[in-house]
């Protein structure tokens, strides 16, 4: 006995009443007094184990005492390990007691804020729980005397239901008071939607999906049927598991690029197309922001996926972007290891894959976006050990087995590439020169069934990627034959028909990917497509204005010119497919050569006959020649960073 109240609960002389064992609340009694004060305040009967009462009373079994006590201190869907203890708030109460309620007006609808607390001993450390003042989730909100009645019958009901779930309410009991009791809940603090602990690259994400709602699912099923066969960067059945069921374990700034990279797509889907598309250019710019925060505050194997959807998305518009992104995403490879063949590493067969598959898809990006951009790659064959990709290692089934076909072939082709790029960039090469033919000729040997078709003969373009691997092979042609033309012009004594058969052979190779462009249907134009695959057809055009302005000079001018009228012919059908299909590819060389190529058509006669001219001295008579030096740097205008 201390200040004339009895503590029967610590003493274990006499325990807990039945009422307050009940509502795992505190018993305190006073002295002489035959109810405790908790069943006072409740109105409720008040009776300890010891009375004859509790032995005609129904004896709960030890194992459903147990599910009350957990479901006392956990309801709803959480399963949450004891808090860490911490020291009382400063505006604790005298006594608190938990009030179960059922879901009503001050429901959040948040499953971390629906489970029940342990209660606070009276002048002892308290424990950190869901019912703390100070928790970060909630804020304590006091119950109105109007609704004060209510609760306080439907607390004492539930507090006998095992497993009940609802609104958690704090009861502070002021020691020898005879008013009624003040009822506090817990309201949460944020807005509905705001998520804790928040930073800039998830507000990026959650723009961005509040603008393309409720087509985010949708565009993630596209971007796994339609692009992942093409250029698999993910694992589809694990990444749409984890989509579904854990979207807040997967990186923002990945989501956030792979939207923006889906919406290019967007018109050639039966469903999408039928709504408007959100503003391109406003997603790309949250999601290229996303993109830095993430590489700035915490970078990763997401980082480096999350920037090659940005690289490869379209439309291209930020050359220097692109390749800042490319150079981080390249050391950030060196650093986590995935230039290192992981087959003999002792870690899941998943994630062997899925670092090979990011390895491969980084290859292809540097290299052809080097052959685009005019800049070295950033990646050496004598430095990474990865394998090439085969089928057994990509998951090959259904009607995606096609599509990976045709990827690995475009992987294959890349290594090609890297040998014209090697000659192309290497300063001073020492040494005899490669044969470069030879390498892609024995690249075509190795090519079976309809790969080999789409790559010799253009046929089965309908398999998904199929286009943009014949582009490509026709692209790796064309500079391999303008290689040939710069090392004939360097020589001496080069020989003027071989240079002459040279650059009939190049505009021969020119001629066929004007007409793939020309035959593509609105599947294939809504089909995978690389961005840099734009710069192809800007060298195309290119290369047809220099045979014309080389070769194919007359007194009638240049409008006769076959090559020129080749150009005039491609530059309508990329045209056209702007127009009518929104087709992005063609946009770079639109606005480049559109009105050099109408200019020159139209261009008077050179004075002096041509069969009088050398070719070197036919390249300087070009007439009005300073509108070309005005029309060339219009690309960087179309160009320009979002």
């Amino acid at each position: 006995m201390e200040g004339g109240k009895e503590r029967p609960y610590q003493s274990h002389v006499r325990p807990a009443c039945i009422a307050c064992r009940r509502r795992k609340s505190r018993c305190t009694i006073e002295a002489h007094s035959s109810a405790c004060m908790t069943c006072r305040a409740h109105g409720t009967e008040c009776f300890f184990p010891a009375d004859k009462r509790r032995k005609t009373s129904h004896r709960t079994p030890r194992r459903s005492q147990r599910q009350n006590i957990g479901t006392a201190e956990f309801s709803g869907e959480l399963s949450n390990p004891t808090p860490t203890p911490r020291t009382i708030p400063s505006f604790s109460f005298p006594a608190v007691q938990t009030l179960p309620l059922s879901d009503g007006p001050f429901s959040t609808g948040n499953s971390s804020s629906q489970f029940i607390g342990a209660v606070w001993p009276q002048n002892q450390a308290v424990q950190d729980t869901a019912l703390s003042l100070e928790a970060d989730d909630d804020n304590p909100h006091i119950l109105g005397p109007a609704v004060m009645g209510d609760n306080h019958i439907l607390a004492d009901y539930l507090s006998n239901i095992p497993g009940n779930r609802g609104m958690r309410a704090i009861r502070p009991v002021e020691l020898g008071s005879s008013s009624s009791p003040i009822v506090f809940t817990k309201v949460q603090k944020r807005p509905l939607g705001m998520v804790l602990n928040s930073n800039p690259v998830l507000h990026k994400l959650q723009v961005i999906e509040k603008l393309i709602e409720p087509w985010a699912l949708h565009l993630v099923d596209m971007y796994l049927n339609k692009v992942n066969p093409c250029f698999p960067l993910l694992d589809e059945n694990t990444f749409r598991e984890q989509y579904i069921n854990a979207r807040g374990r997967i990186s923002p700034a990945f989501l956030s690029c792979l939207y923006g990279h889906m919406l290019v797509f967007w018109r050639h889907d039966p469903e999408l197309s039928q709504v408007r598309c959100p503003d391109g250019r406003f997603i790309w710019n949250l999601a290229s922001e996303a993109l830095y925060s993430e590489l700035h505050l915490a970078p990763g194997l997401s980082t480096i996926t999350a920037i090659l959807l940005n690289i490869g998305g379209r439309p291209t518009t930020s050359m220097i972007g692109n390749g800042i992104q490319l150079g981080s995403a390249v050391a950030l490879c060196h650093s986590l290891g995935l230039n290192r063949n992981p087959l003999p590493w002792d870690i899941p067969q998943a994630e062997k894959h899925l670092r090979m598959k990011i390895w491969w898809s980084m290859l292809v990006h540097d290299r052809w976006s080097s052959l685009a951009y005019g800049t070295p790659p950033h990646i050496r064959r004598t430095q990474y050990d990865v394998p090439i990709p085969t089928e057994e290692y990509l998951s090959f089934h259904g009607q995606h087995k096609k599509a990976h076909g045709a990827f690995i072939a475009l992987v294959h082709l890349t290594e090609v590439l890297d040998h014209c790029l090697e000659h192309v960039y290497n300063i001073g090469l020492d040494g005899p020169e490669r044969n470069l033919d030879l390498e892609l000729n024995k690249w075509i040997e190795t090519l079976t069934g309809d790969v080999r078709k789409i790559v010799i003969r253009g046929l089965s373009l309908e398999i998904p990627g199929a286009s943009n691997l014949r582009l490509a092979y026709l692209a790796v042609r064309l500079l391999l034959r303008r290689i040939y033309l710069d090392r004939e012009r360097q020589r001496p004594d080069y020989n003027t028909e071989q240079l002459a058969n040279q650059t009939m052979d190049a505009r021969r190779i020119a001629e066929d990917i004007v007409i793939l462009v020309q035959e593509l249907e609105p599947a294939q134009l809504g089909d995978f497509w690389l961005p840099v695959a734009a710069f192809t057809f800007v060298s195309t055009v290119t290369f047809l204005i220099r045979c014309a302005l080389e070769t194919e000079q007359s007194a009638t001018g240049l409008s006769q010119s076959t090559s020129l009228q080749m150009a005039d012919e491609f530059l309508a059908s990329l045209r056209s497919h702007q127009k009518n299909f929104g087709w992005d590819l063609g946009d770079i060389c639109l606005a480049q050569h559109s009105e050099l190529v109408e200019k020159l058509r139209t261009s008077p006669p050179i004075s002096v006959p041509s069969e009088d001219l050398t070719t070197e001295a036919r390249q300087h008579l070009v007439p009005d020649t300073t509108f070309i030096d005005e029309l060339f740097p219009s690309i960087w205008d179309t160009l320009q960073s979002m």
